[in-house]
Order: C-alpha cells, then sequence, then structure tokens
C-alpha cells in the first residue's frame, strides 16, 4: 500500500451535515481497499483566489493508505460532486 494525501475544498456555506456527508462518503472510499491514518478538518480558509465566485472555503486534509485504485475513484467522486469546488490527491514519499 502506498502513502497518500488528500485535500479538499467545500463551499463554505454548506451545512455540518453536508460536510460530514462528503466526509463519510470519502471515508468509506478509502476504507474499501486501504485505512485512513489521519483526518484534519481546517475548517473555513479565505482562498488564494476567487473560484466560482467565492472568497473561502472549507478545507479539509486526509492522509491514508491504499491501493493505486482508491486515489482514481475519489478523483472520479469529488469532480463530479457540486459541493466541493477543489481536490488535490499527493502521493508521499516512502522514506
Amino acid at each position: 500500500m502506498r502513502n497518500y494525501e488528500l485535500i479538499y475544498v467545500l463551499r463554505p456555506n454548506l451545512e455540518e451535515e453536508a460536510k460530514t456527508a462528503v466526509l463519510d462518503k470519502v471515508k468509506g472510499i478509502i476504507e474499501s481497499s486501504g485505512e485512513v491514518v489521519k483526518v484534519d478538518t481546517r475548517g473555513t480558509r479565505k482562498l488564494a483566489y476567487e473560484i466560482e465566485k467565492l472568497t473561502e472555503g472549507y478545507y479539509v486534509l486526509i492522509n491514508f493508505k491504499s491501493t493505486t485504485e482508491v486515489p482514481k475513484e475519489i478523483d472520479r467522486n469529488l469532480k463530479i460532486m457540486d459541493n466541493a469546488i477543489r481536490h488535490m490527491i499527493v502521493k508521499l514519499d516512502e522514506k
């Protein structure tokens, strides 16, 4: 299994239930063939630049271990979610 880091940005005006639903969906995809190492909800922060007329976003950082298929599935799901405005998955170096 490889180590990955996922950060995604949600719309800042979402209710808590919607934020939790997105997190649960992502965690469910990871746990299908991997494990969640750490979840860090960064909260609402100012964006570096305006995205879809939004100046703030709700940031979540997840470190996880999984096979190579899981990041592809997470990417596919986050691309079609209306609540997610940006995301990035990075493979971490083995030390």
